[in-house]
C-alpha cells in the first residue's frame, strides 16, 4: 500500500519542486524586503510602524486581487505552451498587458476615493500625518505591479520560472539598499521615515518592469514569443478570456486578504500598540502564505499542462502531491515561529509591550497554517483546470460570512482584543480549503 502511493505521487514531487522553488526563491525575496520594510520602519519609530501596518494592510487587498486577475493567464498560457502555439503565447501575453494597464487604472480610481476617506476610517489621529504621503507612493506603484504581474504569469505559464525569480531578487536588494538610505538618511540622503520606504518601494517596483520588458524584448530565449507580441493586435476575443478568468480569481484572493485588511481596521480600534503588534506578526504570516503559494503556482501550471494533455489523473495527482509538499513547508515554519515566539516581536520593534503581544498571536497563527495550505493548494488547481467561477462565491462565504463576524464577536463582543481578531484567521481559512477541495474532487469527477 506504502509503495503503491509512493510510485502514484513520487513523479509528481520533483517536477513540481523543480517549478515551484524559483517561485518560492522569488517570493521569499518579496518576505525579506517585508520584513526589512518592516524592521527598519519599526526601528525608526513606532507610530511610523502602525502608520505602515493600516496603509500596507490596505494596498495589500488591490495588490493581491491585482496579482488574482494576472493568474488568469496562466493556465491560457500552458495550454498554449503545451500545444507549442507559441505566437498565440505572445498574442496572449500583449492582451494581457493591456487587460492589466486597465484594472490598474481602476484600482487607481478606487484608492484615491479610499485616500480622499481616509480620515472616517477610524484610525487614531496621530498617524494621519504620515499614512497620507506613504499611501500616494504605494499608489503611484500599482501600474508596475500589474505590468509586472502580466510578464511573470506569462513566464511562468511557459515553465520559465527562473528569470522572474532574479528580477525579484534584484528588485529586492534595490529596495532594502533604498530603505536604507531613505528611511535614515544614509550617504547624504534626506530622513524620511515612512515616506522613505514607500519612494523606495516604488523605484524598485519601476525597476522591475523596465528589466523584464527589456529581457523579453532582446532576449534570444524570448524571440518565439516576441514575433507573436509583435505580429498580433489587442482583440476582443483573446481579452475577453482573459477577464473571464481573472475577475474570478481575483476576486477570490481580494476576498481573502480584503477579511484581513478589514479586519485590521478592527485592530486599528484597538489602538496603536494593537497595530503594531498585528502589523509585525503579519509580516511573519507571509512567510507562509508565501512558501504555499510558491508551490500552489507550480501545481497551476502542472495541472494546466495535464489537463491539454487530456490526462485526468496526473490532474488530480500533481494536485496532491503539491498539497503534501505545502503541508511539509507548513510543518516547518510552525516550529520554527513556535520555537522562535518570545523573540520575534524584538527583531521589529525594541517596543517590549509590541514584543509580548506578538508572542501571543503565535497560537492562532500556527492552527490557520493547514487551512492556509489546503486553500492555496485547491484554489490552484481549480485555476488550473480553468474552473474558477465557483471560487468567488467559496471565498465569499469563507472570509465575509465566517472569518469577519468571527473576528467582531471574539475581539469585541467576547472581549479577547487581538488574540481574538487572529482566532478568526483559522476558520476562515479551514472553511475556504475544505470547499475548493470538494468543489475540485467535484469537477474531476465530471471531466473523467
Amino acid at each position: 500500500m506504502l509503495v503503491s502511493y509512493h510510485s502514484r505521487y513520487s513523479g509528481h514531487y520533483g517536477p513540481l519542486a523543480s517549478l515551484g522553488l524559483p517561485i518560492i526563491i522569488g517570493q521569499l525575496g518579496i518576505i525579506l524586503v517585508s520584513f526589512a520594510d518592516t524592521m527598519m520602519v519599526g526601528h525608526y519609530r513606532t507610530s511610523d510602524l502602525a502608520a505602515a501596518s493600516f496603509v500596507n494592510n490596505v494596498f495589500n487587498l488591490v495588490i493581491i486581487f491585482s496579482t488574482g486577475f494576472s493568474y488568469g493567464l496562466t493556465p491560457i498560457v500552458g495550454r498554449l505552451f503545451g500545444k507549442e502555439d507559441f505566437q498565440g503565447v505572445g498574442r496572449m501575453l500583449k492582451n494581457s498587458l493591456a487587460a492589466n494597464s486597465l484594472i490598474a487604472v481602476l484600482l487607481m480610481l478606487f484608492m484615491t476615493a479610499v485616500y480622499l476617506n481616509v480620515d472616517r476610517l477610524g484610525q487614531p489621529a496621530e498617524l494621519l500625518p504620515l499614512i497620507r504621503p506613504y499611501f500616494l507612493v504605494l499608489l503611484a506603484s500599482l501600474l508596475p505591479v500589474l505590468l509586472f504581474n502580466a510578464f511573470k504569469q506569462f513566464a511562468d505559464g511557459i515553465a520559465d520560472t527562473v528569470t522572474p525569480m532574479w528580477i525579484l531578487l534584484l528588485s529586492n536588494v534595490v529596495n532594502i539598499f533604498g530603505n536604507w538610505c531613505l528611511i535614515f538618511g544614509k550617504l547624504g540622503c534626506p530622513e524620511m521615515g515612512l515616506l522613505g520606504a514607500g519612494i523606495s518601494t516604488l523605484v524598485s517596483r519601476i525597476l522591475t518592469v523596465i528589466v523584464f520588458a527589456g529581457i523579453f524584448f532582446f532576449s534570444k530565449k524570448y524571440a518565439p514569443y516576441r514575433e507573436g507580441f509583435l505580429r498580433s493586435s489587442v482583440n476582443r476575443r483573446d481579452f475577453r478570456t482573459l477577464n473571464r478568468l481573472g475577475w474570478p480569481v481575483g476576486l477570490q484572493m481580494g476576498m481573502e486578504t480584503g477579511s484581513f485588511s478589514l479586519a485590521t481596521i478592527m485592530v486599528g480600534w484597538l489602538g496603536t500598540l494593537a497595530l503594531a503588534a498585528h502589523q509585525v506578526m503579519l509580516t511573519v504570516g507571509q512567510l507562509g502564505f508565501m512558501l504555499y503559494y510558491g508551490m500552489a503556482a507550480a501545481i497551476a501550471v502542472r495541472t494546466s499542462h495535464f489537463l491539454g494533455q487530456g490526462d485526468i489523473r496526473n490532474v488530480r495527482d500533481s494536485a496532491s502531491a503539491g498539497f503534501q509538499l505545502i503541508l511539509v513547508m507548513a510543518a516547518v515554519v510552525s516550529s520554527c515561529i513556535f520555537a522562535f515566539r518570545h523573540s520575534i516581536g524584538g527583531v521589529f520593534s525594541e517596543n517590549h509591550e509590541v514584543a509580548a503581544v506578538v508572542a501571543q498571536l503565535v497560537i492562532p497563527f500556527i492552527i490557520y497554517q493547514f487551512g492556509d495550505g489546503l486553500q492555496c493548494a485547491y484554489s490552484n488547481a481549480l485555476r488550473g483546470i480553468s474552473d474558477v467561477k465557483p471560487v468567488v462565491l467559496i471565498a465569499f462565504i469563507a472570509y465575509f460570512a465566517v472569518s469577519l463576524p468571527a473576528g467582531y464577536i471574539f475581539g469585541f463582543v467576547c472581549g479577547w482584543g487581538l488574540t481574538g481578531i487572529w482566532m478568526s484567521f483559522p476558520l476562515g481559512l479551514t472553511t475556504a480549503g475544505i470547499l475548493y477541495w470538494l468543489r475540485f474532487q467535484r469537477t474531476i469527477r465530471k471531466i473523467s
